[in-house]
C-alpha cells in the first residue's frame, strides 16, 4: 500500500525484503513535519521549525562505522581504526533483521540523489522508520522532478531504523548502533541511532571511495562559493572551524557548505541539496544568512526551546553539536545549478586552541599538501571553571571518518589539480589569539571575513616576498597588513605580549604536527614531507 500526496508513481519494498509496511513514498516536508508532530516526535518553534531530539546519540558514532571488506573493497579501503571491516556474511543476517523489523511498520520512502553534475549523478532511495528522517533527506539529498521520478532508478539504498538495536555479541557490531556501507550490495544500513548525520555521511563516505576509484574525481570535506566573476572559493575544516559559516555571503553565490567533487575539467560541483549548520551560539548579527534559513522546512536538532517557541542557541544542556539542517534554497543567494569552474583560492580553516597559528597565512605547495593531510584543529577540554588545556585533533583530509582511501591518495590528487589549475591555498586559523583557550581570546568573525574578502578581491593574492612574514615555527607566510584588520592581529606572537610563552606553546604544536605524521611519512614524498614545521625546541 502507498499513501503520497506528493508523487503518483507507486513502489514497493518488497524486493529489501519489508513486508507488508504501509509506505509513505515521496511525502512532502509539510506532511512530514505535520506527521512528526502528530507522532510525538517533534515540536514546532515559534516561526514553525520542525525541532526534534535524536536521542541517545547527537553526533556521528566512529566507532560504530563499519566497511564490508569484500572483492571490492579489500585491496583498495584503508582499512583500521577509522574504516573498520565487517564481514560480508554478518551484514546479510543483520541487514535480514532490519527489514524484518521494518515489516508491518508504516515506514518512509524518499527518491533522490547525490551530485549536481549530471556525469557524477547517483541516484539514492531512503527508506525510513521515522518522518523527520525523511524530511531530512528531503532537505539534504538533491530532489528529483516529477518527471525524472517515473523512471527514477535507485543505484544505491538507505536503510535507517532507529528504533532497531543490533545485539553486538551475535550481529558483529560493537555495540546496539551501527552505520554500515556495503559497496557490493549498494547499500548504507543505519541502526540505533537517530543522529540524522549518518543519513548523509554513509552517502558521503560512498563517494569518497567511487569518485576518485571510478571517475577520476576528487571528493572533498568542504564548503564552496563563487563569485561575480566565476571565480570558485573552496573552504576545508572540520566541524567548528566555520566551514559553512564563511562560505554563506551575501556576495558570493554558495555552491555547497559541507561536500563536493573537484573533476579533471576543473568543475567543483556540490553533493547535497541541503546545509547542516551548527547552530551553537547562532545569531542574526553575526550569521544572518543561516539564521534567515531557520523556517519552516528546516529541522532543528537538540535544541532547547522555551514555553513560547523560542530557541535558545546558547543553550547546550542537550549537545554541543545543535543542528539545523535547511534545503539551499533557503539561503537566497545560491548558484543554480550547484557548481563552479575555475577554482581560484583554497582556504584550510582551523580554530586552533593553542593560540599560536597566524590567522591567515599562504602556502606553498608542499605545505598545504602536509596540512592537507594533517587535517588540523582543536579541540578545548571543556566549560567547566579552570579546565584550560587545548587538545589537538587531526582528521586527514579534513575528513578521515568519511575518507575510505588512504589519505595520500586524496592528497596526492588535490596536489595534481592545485598545481594544474594554479590555486593559491590558505591556512586561517579562526581559533585563538593572544594567548590559549582560557587565557587568550577567540578570533573576531569580522576580521576572518575581512582576511578572506581581501583575498578573494585580490588584496593578498599576490606574493611578494617584503609583504609577507616567514613564520619561524611552522614556516607559513604570514601577510604584514590587511584591509580591515589591526596589523597586531596578523602577528599571533605579537598579540601574546610574551615571546617566550609563545614560542614554547608554539613548539608544542609543531610537536604535535610532527608526532601526527609519523603514520604518513612512508606513504608521503619528500617534497610532502618537507611542507611540515621543520624544528622541535624547548
Amino acid at each position: 500500500m502507498v499513501n503520497s500526496d506528493q508523487s503518483t508513481k507507486t513502489i514497493s519494498l518488497e524486493k529489501y525484503g519489508i513486508k507488508n509496511a504501509k509506505v509513505n513514498y515521496q511525502l512532502s516536508p509539510d506532511q512530514l513535519q505535520s506527521r512528526a508532530v502528530e507522532n510525538g516526535q517533534g515540536v514546532e518553534t515559534s516561526n514553525n521549525t520542525l525541532a526534534v531530539n535524536t536521542g541517545e546519540f547527537t553526533g556521528r558514532s566512529p566507532q560504530d562505522r563499519f566497511i564490508v571488506k569484500d572483492d571490492i573493497t579489500k585491496d583498495r579501503v584503508w582499512w583500521g581504526d577509522i574504516n573498520i571491516p565487517f564481514d560480508s556474511d554478518k551484514f546479510q543476517k543483520l541487514y535480514d533483521k532490519v527489514v524484518d523489523y521494518l515489516s508491518e511498520k508504516e515506514v518512509y520512502v524518499r527518491d533522490s540523489y547525490a551530485c549536481a553534475d549530471e556525469d557524477y549523478k547517483l541516484n539514492i532511495r531512503v527508506i525510513n522508520e521515522y518522518p523527520w528522517s525523511n524530511m531530512f533527506a528531503y532537505n539534504m539529498f538533491l530532489r528529483p522532478t516529477e518527471d525524472e521520478l517515473m523512471d527514477f532508478t535507485p543505484e544505491w539504498t538507505v536503510v535507517n531504523a532507529p528504533g532497531f538495536m543490533a545485539d553486538a555479541e551475535i550481529d558483529g557490531t560493537r555495540q546496539h548502533n551501527f552505520a554500515i556501507l556495503d559497496f557490493t550490495r549498494k547499500i548504507a544500513l543505519i541502526g540505533g541511532t537517530g543522529y540524522t548525520g549518518e543519513i548523509k555521511k554513509g552517502i558521503f563516505s560512498a563517494l569518497n571511495f567511487i569518485l576518485p576509484v571510478f571517475k577520476d574525481t576528487l571528493p572533498m570535506h568542504c564548503s564552496a562559493n563563487v563569485g561575480k566573476d566565476g571565480d570558485t572559493a573552496i573552504f576545508f575544516g572540520l566541524s567548528g572551524t566555520g566551514k559553512t559559516t564563511l562560505s554563506t555571503d551575501a556576495n558570493r553565490s554558495l555552491i555547497g557548505d559541507d561536500e563536493h567533487g573537484w573533476t579533471k575539467e576543473n568543475t567543483v560541483f556540490n553533493f547535497e541539496g541541503g546545509c547542516y549548520a551548527k547552530v551553537i551560539n547562532l545569531s542574526q548579527e553575526q550569521e544572518p544568512e543561516i539564521y534567515g534559513a531557520i523556517k519552516k522546512g528546516a529541522i532543528l536538532e537538540n535544541v532547547i526551546i522555551d514555553n513560547n517557541g523560542h530557541v535558545d542557541f546558547a543553550d547546550t544542556s542537550i549537545t554541543q553539536n545543535t543542528r539545523v539542517s535547511y534545503p539551499i534554497y533557503h539561503i537566497e543567494n545560491i548558484r543554480q545549478p550547484s557548481s563552479g569552474k575555475n577554482p581560484k583560492n583554497i582556504f584550510f580553516l582551523t580554530a586552533d586552541a593553542f593560540g599560536v597559528l597566524p590567522p591567515i597565512s599562504k602556502l606553498t605547495p608542499s605545505q598545504a599538501a602536509y596540512h592537507f593531510i594533517s587535517g588540523y584543529t582543536a579541540k578545548v577540554a571543556g566549560t567547566e571553571a579552570g579546565v584550560v588545556e587545548p587538545q589537538p585533533s587531526f582528521s586527514a583530509c579534513f575528513g578521515a571518518p568519511f575518507m575510505p582511501l588512504h589519505p595520500t591518495k586524496y592528497a596526492e590528487m588535490l596536489s595534481k589539480k592545485m598545481k594544474d589549475a594554479g590555486v593559491n591555498v590558505w591556512l586561517v586559523n579562526t581559533g585563538w589569539t593572544g594567548g590559549p583557550y582560557g587565557v587568550g581570546t577567540r578570533i573576531k568573525l569580522k576580521y576572518t571575513r575581512a582576511m578572506i574578502n581581501a583575498v578573494l578581491d585580490g588584496h593578498l593574492g599576490l606574493y611578494n616576498y617584503e609583504d609577507y612574514h616567514i613564520h619561524s615555527v611552522f614556516g607559513v607566510a604570514q601577510p604584514r597588513s590587511c584591509p580591515g584588520v589591526p596589523t597586531e592581529v596578523l602577528s599571533p606572537r605579537t598579540t601574546w605580549n610574551d615571546d617566550e610563552a609563545y614560542y614554547k606553546m608554539a613548539f608544542k604544536l609543531s610537536n604535535e604536527f610532527r608526532n601526527n605524521f609519523k603514520q604518513f611519512e612512508s606513504y608521503a614524498s619528500e617534497e610532502i614531507r618537507r611542507g611540515g614545521p621543520q624544528r622541535y625546541a624547548f
